[in-house]
């Protein structure tokens, strides 16, 4: 049999005709073959070509990753070139990725953009500096080696005391770290709005409080309503009529009994499971307008500028009488431990008192109105904060253990309510004349979280609800206005609400 020569894959065949050849990629295969032996190079004839669905990849050097060791300033330096638009647009981005990953020291950012050095920009000689806003395209997995600081190789060391999550404390990370704490989210808009007709425009009087069983008390004219935040019922307790006007109501620490001031001197002490008065208090001579419970310990506070203690077990109608104030008695506040009562009255005093003495233990007189809004942290013993009238507009604070002054904040308006929230150190103020607003505020910082507004006259009334969340505002303009001001409570090893935190939350709604 003849076997055809040929010439090479290109030539033509001994025919003289073209031969066919199929089309096919060079990176699949080649149609000849040289084989090298002792006594030459021979050609042979390429066998038939089989194409298979198998691609495998050139293993040139070249295109080859390289774990190279390097250190962290040559890491920073050996960077691709890029053009101006890509340094401009991931410059900050990059540096904080090879800032935290790398461990790569960062140049601080710059505004200037032409002549100052700034990203996409060159240095005073010319020369474009070693951004860190470049990343490595060949070699993209690399080792770091140690150092004094950090003896094996990998990411250095960080401090326990960081500030944040964001590096060291090296400018670039203080340039690019943001705030570790962002700013809390607090709807603007009261969720529930409830009439509150005939309810008295009188900054001296205290007509709404919230229980421990989650029943709000509500002082309109002469009578005394109670709203069940559970169900939403309405029920009326007592309507005094011709017998005077409600002044000030206050519910005991339980919330099982609710004490009635009015404007005849008189307390009345009322059983709101079974709506019957158990007892009425007599001492005082003309309105009694704020009252506070501790334990069985009743204080109520009265124009006639006297402090009454009662005894609500005892028969005596009051065990203890304290005075001091030169004018209206109009805030009461026991401490957190019941140690200590603060009374602010119209003579712009503000008093503290302990148990069993005659004369207060301390006595603040920088407030230049009339001191109505005062409240104890529960965060911190001993810090008491109070807010004065129209002419003061201030809130102040105090450390009643050492009798010292701490910090003063103009508010701008009247300040009528002060509240402490129990789940975090922060709290709420209400005012009136000029802007009508409430404010959550951050504390020691004093940074306003957030400024409400809705009603059309002054935030007279203040209350908290007893998972701490919700607090309820009274104003002028006879309404009751239910905000979401405050986080939950935090149950152990979680950042959630409770369980009851959030069924409250629910049925208030």
């Amino acid at each position: 049999m003849d076997i055809p020569s040929t010439s090479g894959p290109d030539g033509p065949s001994s025919s003289g005709q073209p031969e066919p050849q199929p089309q096919q990629h060079q990176a699949f295969s080649s149609p000849t073959k040289q084989r090298t032996g002792a006594f030459g190079t021979a050609s042979l004839r390429s066998p038939r070509v089989t194409y298979s669905d198998r691609f495998i990849p050139s293993r040139a050097t070249s295109s080859r990753l390289d774990f190279s060791i390097l250190d962290r300033e040559t890491a920073a330096s050996e960077t691709p070139r890029r053009t101006v638009e890509k340094e401009e647009s991931n410059g900050a981005y990059n540096m904080l990725l090879r800032s935290e990953l790398l461990g790569c020291p960062a140049a601080p950012l710059s505004p200037e953009k032409n002549g100052g050095g700034g990203m996409g920009g060159t240095s005073a000689s010319g020369v474009h500096p070693a951004s860190p806003s470049k990343s490595p395209s060949r070699k993209l997995f690399r080792y770091l080696a140690g150092d004094a600081d950090t003896p094996t190789a990998g990411l250095p060391t960080q401090s326990p005391y960081a500030r944040g999550p964001i590096g060291g404390d090296d400018s670039a990370a203080s340039t690019l770290a943001s705030p570790t704490r962002m700013l809390r989210k607090i709807p603007r808009a009261p969720f529930k709005v409830l009439d509150a007709p005939a309810v008295a425009d009188d900054y001296y009087l205290n007509l709404v409080d919230w229980s421990a069983q989650n029943t709000l008390a509500v002082g309109l004219g002469t009578c005394v309503y109670l709203w069940s935040a559970c169900t939403s019922k309405v029920t009326r307790l007592v309507d005094f009529g011709d017998g005077g006007a409600v002044c000030s109501v206050s519910w005991s620490q339980r919330g099982s009994f609710l004490s009635i001031g009015t404007d005849k001197g008189e307390v009345q002490i009322w059983d709101a499971t079974k709506c019957k008065r158990i007892r009425t208090l007599a001492g005082h001579k003309q309105r009694v307008g704020c009252m506070a419970w501790s334990h069985h310990t009743l204080a109520t506070g009265s124009r006639d500028r006297s402090i009454l203690l009662r005894d609500v077990r005892a028969q005596e109608p009051y065990v203890q009488k304290l005075n001091g104030h030169r004018s209206e008695v109009c805030g009461l506040r026991w401490s957190p431990d019941d140690r200590e009562l603060a009374s602010g009255g119209n003579d712009n005093q503000l008093f503290v008192w302990q148990q069993q003495s005659a004369q207060p233990v301390l006595r603040f007189s920088e407030h230049q109105a009339a001191v109505k809004a005062i409240a104890w942290s529960p965060h911190q013993h001993g810090l008491l904060v109070s807010g004065g009238g129209t002419a003061d507009r201030c809130i102040r604070f105090w450390n009643t253990t050492t009798g010292q002054p701490l910090q003063c904040i103009d508010t701008g308006s009247q300040v009528c309510n002060l509240s402490w929230s129990k789940n975090v150190n922060e709290l709420v103020s209400t005012h009136g004349y000029s802007q009508n607003q409430i404010i959550v505020w951050r504390y020691p910082t004093m940074q306003k979280l957030a400024t409400l507004t809705g009603h059309t006259m002054r935030v007279l009334y203040l209350a908290v609800s007893p998972d701490g969340q919700t607090i309820v505002t009274g104003a002028g303009d006879e309404t009751l206005r239910f905000w979401n001001v405050f986080p939950g409570p935090k149950t152990q090893g979680s950042g959630s609400d409770s369980g009851m935190g959030s069924m409250m939350r629910t049925l208030i709604r």
